[in-house]
């Protein structure tokens, strides 16, 4: 799914803080660094779901080539926090000579696709503080188009993911076009080229790998994509669909059927991201819910502080216009109607004395000069078979102004007319296990800064430990290798000059 770039405007802020905290209206300096990718002022909330309501339609087409087996590590680099970067994103090398691309990580989607050359509408230059590229297949030696007569296209056809027109000639290129609910788009053709990433070795070593395989090249965009503020080169959907790059590289012997991640939710970002799975003592595992386009699971029930909310278990029941999803490429959660109001009761009944409530347009915010962990509750989501996600108050809390001591906090879920979507704001610093082979989730509370060991679920024993990739671009350093079985939103609001009064 296309992430979210609208914040809670600087304005609801002061008027949350002048005309229900008795704040004097003045002025407002910001604390931003290089890397934030939002205007300082004037995009309403209302632009932030709409552009989080957005999906990304796009799947990719199967190809093939020779790779070493072993686990397929990708660095991580962004944030959550919108005003930093406010999405996560990795590097894909492509072509012969190789070119290194940046491309959202987005488990809402299923095809890679990059900017190529030329292109209307697509950005030259990023607020990200990243060089873009345009990926030119007339300049890479291994390239080759996807013609319609391709049975790979021929299968794209039936499910909606190509277009070719009847008064097309065989030979003519397999295209597409994607269409975002915010009213961005993008179109262009499927190619074949060479995929270079580091594979991690039973023997402890990384060896430099590829395989061939099928991805968008995307020669138009429009709406919110032509922005610059936070443009990268492409999106790397990992969807579960047949004919995903994870599945391509599966169907290879590349990578397991499994991928994790540890996306770190503090304002520097970064993480891990490997094809294999993450094997921690406390991972917890659900069904995936089967034939589904998404990642689908079955939330049963909500807790705040240990007490059960009276939710109609119904209103999570899987269908095509309601159930739980697990989405990488949303920055908020969205909690369907129904189970909202109860749950911001709770929060709100539960939080410390010290704790002064406060409401604005509608949005739930508190002030505090305590910690948050020890201000407001924690809460849980159980899911089939009992599987308990906690929900600590990071992960429903966005932090939008603070003076001196005392900090407002929203809440930063938001209400959904059919569609649970837990995106990044309840998926940061935690490990993240998509186990496609059995069909299932797992999670667990993690550092996402330290090192985690890692399975190629491949039955043999290694020793393979993996770190992570420095946000600001420097080499991914792994840490001393260790033995494993089989291993290897919404805002950072700005920092207001106005004190808080009571």
């Amino acid at each position: 799914m296309r992430p979210p770039e609208v914040v809670f405007v600087a304005a609801l802020v002061a008027v949350a803080a002048a005309a229900l905290l008795g704040g004097a209206a003045a002025a407002f300096p910001a604390a931003l660094t290089l890397e934030r990718a939002l205007p300082h002022s004037g995009v309403p909330a209302e632009h932030l779901r709409e552009r989080d309501r957005a999906r990304h339609k796009g799947r990719g087409l199967l190809g093939g080539g020779p790779a070493v087996a072993g686990v397929v590590d990708f660095p991580v680099e962004g944030s959550a926090n919108p005003y930093m970067v406010g999405l996560y994103f990795t590097r894909v090398k492509l072509g012969n000579p190789a070119k290194e691309y940046f491309v959202q990580i987005d488990t809402g989607s299923d095809i890679l696709w990059v900017a190529c050359s030329p292109c209307t509408g697509c950005p030259t230059s990023s607020g990200l503080n990243i060089q873009l590229e345009f990926f030119n297949p007339d300049s890479s030696s291994t390239s080759s188009r996807i013609p319609c007569s391709d049975d790979r296209c021929t299968a794209a056809l039936q499910t909606g993911e190509a277009l070719c027109q009847p008064s097309d000639s065989p030979s003519s290129p397999c295209g597409y076009t994607f269409t975002y609910g915010d009213g961005s788009g993008t179109s262009g053709y499927y190619v074949s080229d060479t995929m270079y990433f580091d594979t991690v070795m039973g023997n402890e070593q990384t060896a430099n790998s590829s395989a061939s395989v099928v991805f968008g090249c995307s020669n138009s965009q429009s709406g919110d994509l032509m922005k610059a503020d936070r443009a990268v080169d492409g999106i790397f959907g990992f969807g579960q669909h047949e004919l995903s790059v994870i599945s391509q590289l599966y169907s290879l012997g590349v990578s397991p059927k499994t991928f994790s991640h540890c996306l770190k939710g503090s304002d520097n970002g970064g993480g891990i991201l490997v094809l294999g799975e993450i094997v921690e003592p406390g991972l917890v595992f659900t069904p995936l819910v089967p034939s589904q386009p998404h990642y689908n699971l079955i939330l049963e029930s909500i807790a705040v502080s240990g007490q059960k909310l009276p939710i109609d278990s119904s209103l999570f029941a899987t269908s095509n216009t309601q159930g739980t999803i697990v989405d990488s490429g949303t920055t908020l959660v969205y909690l369907v109607d129904g189970a909202y109001d109860p749950f911001i009761s709770a929060i709100a009944a539960a939080v410390s004395p010290s704790v002064r409530s406060v409401v604005s347009k509608g949005t739930q915010c508190f002030v505090t000069s305590g910690s948050v962990d020890s201000s407001f509750p924690t809460a849980t989501l159980y899911f089939k078979g009992g599987v308990a996600m906690t929900v600590k108050p990071e992960n429903y809390l966005l932090q939008q102004a603070t003076s001196d001591n005392n900090v407002l906090w929203c809440i930063g879920w938001q209400r959904s007319q059919g569609i649970t979507i837990l995106g990044d704001l309840v998926l940061k610093d935690k490990i993240f296990v998509y186990d496609l082979g059995n069909m299932r989730m797992g999670w667990a509370d993690y550092d996402c800064s330290l090192s985690v060991n890692v399975t190629s679920s491949s039955g043999k024993n290694q020793y393979v430990n993996t770190g992570q990739f420095d946000v600001n671009g420097s080499p991914r350093h792994y840490s001393g290798l260790v033995p494993t079985v089989v291993a290897v939103a919404l805002v950072h609001m700005l920092i207001f000059g106005a004190l808080f009064s009571r």
